[in-house]
């Protein structure tokens, strides 16, 4: 798999499952609606911010990352970063290289740490993988999510140093 820059042509390929993972509504605090418009502005984001995409031997899109400061003035040597897996490539190893791929960014900029503001404590294949990574739950914001299966749940803030 290649990790490397998303163009907007690569935005194509993201949507479909940008949107499915969207409006199934487990995993991200994006309204439900979103549209496409304001996904693609939401996630291909500016410089000095980088959105990635990974793509196998063939050219297709397998995920997408993107990352970013997380704080601003004094708080700028944070990071942050989200991450999307089409779910027709889950179990391939995707999302761990492109968290892998964040972090390594992250330290090459300059960054302290990373965080995670709003990670879904129902979301185990992402806790269990940000925990494998060296992350921790700082905190559980009680209720901070209405899971559409499960309720109200609690949204991690997840930190690790680099």
């Amino acid at each position: 798999m290649l990790i490397r820059e998303a163009t907007t042509e690569d935005w194509a390929a993201i949507w479909p499952f940008f949107h499915r993972i969207v409006a199934d509504g487990e995993t991200f605090t994006y309204p439900l609606g979103l549209g496409e418009s304001d996904g693609r502005d939401m996630w291909l984001v500016a410089p000095p911010n980088r959105t990635v995409v990974a793509v196998d031997d063939a050219g297709t899109v397998l995920g997408t990352a993107k990352m970013n400061r997380n704080h601003m003035g004094n708080g700028s040597h944070i990071a942050s970063a989200s991450y999307m897996v089409d779910p027709a490539h889950a179990g391939r190893g995707v999302g761990r290289a492109l968290c892998t791929y964040t972090m390594d960014w992250a330290r090459a900029a300059g960054y302290r740490a990373m965080q995670f503001n709003a990670v879904v404590e129902t979301n185990a294949h992402a806790v269990k993988l940000y925990r494998s990574l060296g992350f921790d739950v700082l905190g559980t914001l009680p209720e901070g999510f209405l899971h559409p299966a499960h309720g109200y749940v609690g949204l991690h803030i997840m930190h690790r140093a680099l």
